[in-house]
C-alpha cells in the first residue's frame, strides 16, 4: 500500500491511497468529508506499485491543493 496523507485541522486525512487489499491493484481517491473513489488498475501489483511511487512523487502538491479545496481527485 502507498498513501498519500496531509494535516487538516490537525488530523492526519488520506487523499490518496494505492493496495491490492480486495484481490486487484487500485487507487482510491477521497475528498474532505471522506468520499471516495475506486479505480481498478488492470495492472500487476509489481507495476501498480511502481505507479503508485511515481505518481504520488510526482504529483503530491497537486493532490494537496485540490484535496483541500475539496475536490475528489
Amino acid at each position: 500500500m502507498v498513501q498519500l496523507e496531509v494535516t487538516h485541522e490537525g488530523i492526519w486525512k488520506e487523499v490518496v491511497r494505492y493496495d491490492c487489499t480486495h484481490g486487484f491493484a487500485h487507487r482510491d481517491a477521497y475528498n474532505l468529508s471522506g468520499k471516495h473513489v475506486k479505480e481498478e488498475l488492470h495492472l500487476s501489483f509489481d507495476d501498480a506499485l511502481t505507479l503508485a511511487d511515481d505518481d504520488i512523487d510526482d504529483n503530491w502538491e497537486t493532490y494537496k491543493h485540490r484535496f483541500l479545496e475539496g475536490e475528489l481527485l
